[in-house]
């Protein structure tokens, strides 16, 4: 059975005239959107509690304590805005007024569009909550970016995301995917992106942290989730921002492990390239959605479930993890490149490279157009393809960019990439490690 999709003003109107629901809104960055939802709504003295925003940050250090980092619009930030409201809450409000109340922060730090259109407007957003009278709080804590090309088309979305949340968290927080689904009810397609939700408490025993986030990805909310090794969710562009970046590409139920002793030859090699440090760089092995979500029919349970398995054994083999549904590696390298990179190596087979230069993978008559499209979205002076080698069943010979086979009307693009170095062969590999394709 399809769920109703409640407009946003009846939303807040039902949360409004619950006599169980009562709480504090602090907003910093966007004005006061989702508050002011709740005001617009009527009845709003039955939930709301007090709102703030504490703009500026002499004041905002004085409240929530100051920012080692010097970033506001952060998790550190978020949460301790939630610590402080919640608190206050729950110390200054005592009686018989308040015996029936399950409380609630609400808590976001954004960032909007400035009056150059120069930034990167994104947020943190989250609510901590009650599930019951008197019981032990639950966190939602949500990043977002921005999309639209207004400031005040970006605070309304803000707004509308604000009522979503508040409302999930009431009434589908034992519905993990509604949950995530409800978030971007009442909003274009377009105009968000959710990157990363994290919860915690008592009410989430059950929830499946890497399961919630390859859901956003599944439902095109986000492009890619990374794990840390620890198997945990990591916000991608904290993660990523001016760091060093190899990655290796892996195939949706790839039968076989990651071919790792030519990968780490590859990180070797990048290193050395680079003068990459181990502080400064993040290795990636990337798990391949996008095939899944190419197919027809939706994707399912079981295939999310897959992903999050997939992703926690790669995670204990001690690597980051990537799940992403980037089909083509110049997709994958144009979205790493908004994350400001020093160096990025995308290590993949050659028998992956031998389809890029196949004109058989492309429309005949749009070859050239297409190829070039590829190499522009994938070449940068900062990205490199690290290429390992196969072994070809047919001929029994190992193959390399010295060899591989490329269609004639892409021979001369091809030489000028690995004469300028943008294609690598990995060195000093060890046959028995090649594999058979």
């Amino acid at each position: 059975m399809a769920r109703e999709i409640f407009e946003t003003k009846r939303k807040a109107l039902k949360i409004n005239l619950n006599p169980d629901i009562y709480g504090t809104f602090a907003e910093i960055g966007a004005g006061q959107e989702v508050a002011r939802n709740f005001f617009e709504a009527g009845a709003a003295s039955g939930t709301i509690a007090k709102t703030i925003s504490a703009y500026d940050m002499a004041f905002s250090d004085a409240i929530y304590g100051a920012e080692e980092s010097g970033r506001y619009v952060s998790r550190t930030r978020l949460i301790k805005m939630l610590h402080h409201e919640f608190n206050l809450l729950t110390e200054r409000l005592h009686g018989e007024k308040y015996e029936s109340k399950k409380f609630f922060a609400f808590a976001d730090t954004v960032t909007t569009l400035n009056f150059t259109k120069t930034n990167d407007p994104h947020g943190w957003i989250g609510v901590r909550f009650q599930h019951e009278v008197g019981g032990p709080i639950n966190d939602i804590v949500i990043h977002v970016r921005l999309l639209d090309s207004d400031s005040r088309l970006q605070s309304k979305v803000l707004g509308i995301l604000g009522v979503n949340l508040i409302f999930a968290a009431y009434f589908y927080a034992d519905d993990p995917q509604t949950m995530i689904e409800s978030l971007v009810d009442n909003l274009s397609i377009g105009s968000v992106e959710i990157d990363l939700v994290k919860v915690s408490g008592p009410v989430f025993e059950q929830a499946n942290e890497r399961l919630l986030n390859l859901y956003l990805i599944a439902k095109g909310f986000a492009k890619a989730a990374i794990f840390r090794p620890d198997a945990k969710a990591a916000q991608i562009k904290d993660y990523l921002y001016k760091k060093n970046i190899i990655i290796l590409r892996t195939k949706y139920r790839q039968k076989s492990n990651p071919n790792f002793d030519l990968f780490n030859l590859a990180v070797d090699q990048f290193k050395k390239n680079t003068g990459a440090t181990p502080d400064d760089t993040v290795v990636l092995i990337e798990v391949l959605m996008g095939n899944v979500l190419d197919d027809d029919s939706p994707i399912t349970d079981d295939d999310l479930a897959y992903f999050a398995e997939r992703a926690e054994y790669l995670c204990s083999t001690g690597n980051n993890i990537m799940v992403s549904n980037f089909r083509r590696n110049n997709h994958l390298a144009e979205f790493i490149q908004t994350f400001k990179p020093k160096h990025v190596g995308i290590a993949t087979n050659i028998s992956n490279l031998k389809n890029i230069f196949n004109t058989h993978n492309y429309n005949k008559d749009l070859y050239t157009n297409e190829l070039l499209s590829y190499i522009s979205g994938m070449f940068s002076k900062d990205v490199k393809l690290y290429a390992y080698p196969y072994l070809d069943r047919k001929t029994n010979r190992i193959v390399t960019t010295q060899n591989m086979p490329v269609a004639e009307e892409a021979r001369h693009l091809f030489d000028f990439l690995i004469q300028n170095g943008y294609i690598v062969d990995i060195e000093n590999y060890d046959e028995k490690f090649v594999k058979t394709v």
